[in-house]
């Protein structure tokens, strides 16, 4: 039995990385709108900037944000529908599969859930 919780063992740029992504699907981070600087968002979150720039480094890869020489980074047009659309796709295939064996587990029915908010 797994008592860790999945993200605890993860990098601390993959945890960023993880912030940043529901800052831009939540519409923190707009598209069109600048992120923080490395050394800002260093400062604000408590981490290396080498940390923060391999964060970024993966949006930049993935093509959700666009870089301006000199000025900064900008979360491109469609990147919060893409992030989501990623976002779900990854928790039915590595989260929820989890939460069903557990819910079975505790003799919880879906429905179960929905009164219990």
């Amino acid at each position: 039995m797994n008592s860790n919780r999945p993200s605890s063992n993860r990098p601390v740029y993959l945890k960023l990385r993880d912030q940043i992504a529901a800052a831009i699907i939540d519409g923190a981070y707009a598209e069109g709108e600048m992120l923080p600087s490395v050394r800002a968002l260093a400062a604000e979150q408590g981490a290396n900037p080498l940390t923060v720039a391999k964060a970024y480094q993966q949006f930049q890869n993935d093509g959700l944000v666009e870089v301006q020489r000199g000025v900064g980074m900008y979360v491109v047009k469609g990147a919060a529908e893409r992030l989501r659309a990623r976002e779900r796709d990854a928790f039915l295939r590595e989260e929820w599969p989890e939460i069903r064996e557990r819910m079975a587990r505790l003799g919880l029915d879906p429905a179960d859930l929905a009164l219990s908010t």
